[in-house]
């Protein structure tokens, strides 16, 4: 049986803790890699197929939509099978999408390989959240989270570079083969360093008492927490918001303040590097047992503020990037504390043996406020109100804000 890591000598649980958090990471930056595998080919593919921008929009709602309903099912696997199984499976499926980018004989292919990446995709954050909240020691487990939050954002930055690099160079279908590698690279590490990713498929007791709660909680009992509800609505308005700059960022700073194209490009970039420096120093902010809603709401407050600025105020063109830079870092802060507030949450209403079904369901919210979210900024951009894009981004934050106020009310009940 694999030890817990709170069974371990000091030294050991650090050199434990370090391992398994990069693996983790590690495989965290793989699933974001492969949110843009596809994005960067659509001028490839608009030229290949005949194609037009509702098309290949297409394929990234059909990644988002299969990802969510997935989550849930994925978190079923987790608590049933073992997180490092799931993961392995999750991460064959990304290595198969890019293969299946390389053969694909015309548009409708292109979807296949959209469905089985969004297939892949959906089991992260099950896997990930358990082997974090199983494996990890409870000091570390805000940095564990800062390091899965900047694990993401490198994978983000990545998959750009190395699609159109290779595209350009190759072809596209290289492109397609070249993320296959990827994710093959991925699951040969995960596969080698499988021992530590094991941990025992049982209940943990609740709150230091043994038997508090039912060996077995049902999907349908997960289903009936208003907690749980409320951590999927907290998800939901947290990347809705984001789902307008991912989407529309470089349009949507050029109309409003009349942005270089190369500034305007560069805005996201700007603002994921924020939040990866916010996340950095979120991890080191949340602790177990800290009224985590608290940093959540001072962070998003702070991000809800700067983006109704951007909104109303005729900011220079020179203060623009440094805003966005800011509006990251306070969004990247709660970023460990809104992981820590669910599992603090699961833990006191459902035992930790629930940890892969709840973070399935909950987080399948940020699936669907990234797939909600193109085509309701979208709209208003193409009735050229960017100013209420970013009054849209402050009120989802200032949403996600209640929501998480109302996860922490429900698991004290």
């Amino acid at each position: 049986m694999s030890a817990t890591a709170s069974s371990l000598p000091h030294a050991a649980t650090l050199k434990s803790d370090a391992t398994i958090i990069s693996l983790v990471g590690f495989a965290h930056g793989t699933s974001h890699f492969f949110h843009l595998m596809i994005p960067p080919l659509f001028p490839f593919f608009m030229a290949e197929f005949a194609l037009g921008y509702a098309s290949v929009g297409t394929l990234m709602t059909i990644f988002f939509v299969v990802s969510s309903i997935g989550q849930a099912i994925a978190g079923v696997w987790v608590d049933r099978y073992g997180a490092d199984r799931v993961l392995f499976v999750g991460i064959g499926l990304l290595s198969l999408s890019g293969v299946l980018v390389f053969v694909a004989p015309n548009f409708h292919g292109l979807m296949v390989a959209a469905f089985v990446a969004g297939c892949g995709n959906s089991i992260f954050h099950p896997a990930d959240f358990a082997l974090i909240n199983r494996r990890i020691s409870a000091p570390r487990l805000g940095h564990a989270f800062s390091v899965h939050g900047i694990s993401g954002n490198i994978g983000w930055a990545c998959a750009p570079i190395l699609m159109l690099a290779t595209a350009s160079t190759f072809g596209w279908r290289a492109a397609g083969l070249a993320a296959a590698a990827v994710g093959l690279a991925s699951l040969s590490l995960l596969i080698w360093k499988r021992p530590l990713l094991q941990y025992e498929l049982q209940t943990a007791s609740v709150g230091g008492v043994t038997g508090a709660l039912p060996a077995k909680v049902s999907f349908a009992e997960i289903l009936a927490q208003p907690m749980v509800w409320a951590a999927f609505g907290f998800f939901f308005f947290a990347t809705f918001g984001f789902g307008a700059l991912q989407n529309f960022a470089p349009s949507l700073l050029r109309e409003l303040f009349d942005l270089s194209l190369g500034a305007a490009t560069s805005a996201l970039s700007i603002y994921l590097i924020g939040s990866g420096c916010g996340l950095l120093v979120g991890g080191f902010l949340a602790k177990p047992g800290n009224a985590h809603e608290g940093y959540v709401a001072a962070a998003f407050g702070a991000g809800a503020a700067i983006a109704l600025c951007l909104a109303l105020l005729p900011l220079p063109v020179w203060v623009v990037l440094p805003v966005m830079a800011a509006m990251g870092f306070a969004v990247g802060i709660a970023g460990p504390s809104r992981d820590l507030l669910v599992r603090t949450a699961t833990k006191a209403r459902l035992g930790e043996g629930a940890f892969g079904r709840v973070y399935g369901m909950v987080y399948s919210g940020l699936d669907v406020g990234l797939a909600v979210a193109p085509i309701a900024f979208g709209l208003l951009l193409d009735a050229h109100q960017p100013r209420w894009v970013f009054a849209g981004i402050s009120l989802s934050l200032i949403c996600a804000i209640v929501a998480a106020w109302s996860v922490a009310r429900t698991s004290r009940k």
